[in-house]
């Protein structure tokens, strides 16, 4: 793909030329959601004879294996591989790739599609995925995530805003650079010999896996056109929670992949820097602000005494007043938005705070969705 062709230049690959798929997919008390997955997985436009699928269940207790082994009793491509002990899902997807090195050797022909439990694909999502692997410069291919309505009143509807904002911003790399920074870690296809073991503790695979993709040389990119869905997560202290724990993992892939910042890739840096970088500094740029406007207002200045009040308003007074409306069942979405951006980036700060005291484990609990 040439910089500024278009994403949806490459055909679609003919039933007998497509190339091998192993579906890898973690999964941790999926019950509720991974005989629809399964079924997703079935109704993939693709051969049969091309995909194999493998699940590794994180000592899951919610009768998740024998949902997965019904299925696989039907679908000799199903494979299950049950662990007895919590691992994460880094060193989930590690061991799933060890036994696949048992058997065969990765190369740029053989892909691995990894997905969540939690996302539905659409029949086309593959083959649309897939159809970009015909050019050799590509190693990973993002889907485009769209949120389903949760149906309440909480912050699904903001996070929804956000997603969709990241997937434009992430489609505009691809077609400038194809640097996309961070694929969306439920649904991506990737070349097989891309592939780097994650570190142990490590939280945010999917970004790690795409920078080593970078670091290879070869290129990642977004299809708006291959469509996923996820439904939300309307608790804002469910999305909290999952941020916090994100934010941590930001923070650990930015120690690791820093040298990219000065690797004599400009594109790579710019879109790393001002995608990511910024962002995840966020927290520190508005405490900074409230701070020094604080410091010169002391000192009498009016000008910096009316941005401190401001401020005040912004990050503290307005999304409490959302609170109140909110047990009042008054919502409007300009202060749930207000409300979403400060806690999220509170959870990004908690984020901060927990790399700093070193991570401990990369287990997970699936998020609370609608």
């Amino acid at each position: 793909m040439a910089e500024g062709k278009s994403l949806v230049d490459h055909p679609i690959y003919q039933a007998e030329e497509c190339p091998e798929v192993i579906v890898l997919m973690a999964a941790y008390n999926e019950a509720a959601v991974i005989d629809d997955k399964l079924k997703s997985l079935q109704a993939l436009n693709y051969p049969s004879h091309k995909i194999k699928i493998l699940i590794g269940s994180d000592n899951s207790t919610d009768g998740t294996n024998e949902i997965i082994l019904k299925f696989a009793a039907q679908d000799s491509r199903i494979h299950l591989h049950a662990f007895t002990n919590r691992n994460g899902k880094p060193r989930i997807i590690n061991r799933l790739v060890e036994a696949i090195q048992k058997e065969t050797t990765l190369r740029s022909d053989l892909f691995f599609l990894m997905t969540d439990a939690s996302v539905m694909l659409l029949p086309d999502t593959l083959e649309k995925l897939a159809r970009h692997m015909r050019d050799p410069r590509i190693g990973l291919v993002d889907t485009h995530l769209q949120n389903q309505p949760a149906g309440g009143a909480g912050i699904a509807s903001s996070e929804g805003q956000y997603v969709s904002g990241e997937v434009m911003l992430k489609h505009r790399e691809s077609l400038l650079w194809q640097r996309m920074i961070g694929p969306f870690g439920g649904c991506y296809l990737m070349r097989s010999s891309y592939y780097q073991p994650v570190p142990p503790k490590f939280l945010v695979d999917d970004f790690y896996i795409a920078m080593k993709v970078f670091e290879q040389g070869g290129g990642a990119i977004n299809d708006l056109g291959a469509r996923c869905y996820e439904a939300s997560s309307d608790e804002i202290s469910e999305e909290y929670r999952r941020k916090a724990r994100i934010g941590a993992g930001n923070f650990q892939n930015l120690q690791t992949f820093k040298h990219l910042l000065w690797s004599g890739d400009s594109r790579l840096s710019f879109a790393f820097t001002s995608h990511k970088i910024l962002r995840w500094k966020g927290p520190f740029f508005v405490i900074f602000a409230f701070l020094s406007s604080a410091i010169l207002a002391g000192f009498g200045n009016l000008f910096y005494l009316g941005l401190l009040i401001i401020q005040i308003g912004v990050w503290i007074i307005l999304p409490l007043v959302d609170l109140i409306l909110w047990k009042f069942n008054i919502h409007l979405k300009p202060l749930r938005n207000l409300r979403y951006f400060v806690f999220m980036n509170l959870a990004l700060l908690n984020g901060f705070f927990k790399y700093l005291n070193g991570i401990k484990t990369n287990v997970w609990e699936p998020t609370k969705r609608a």
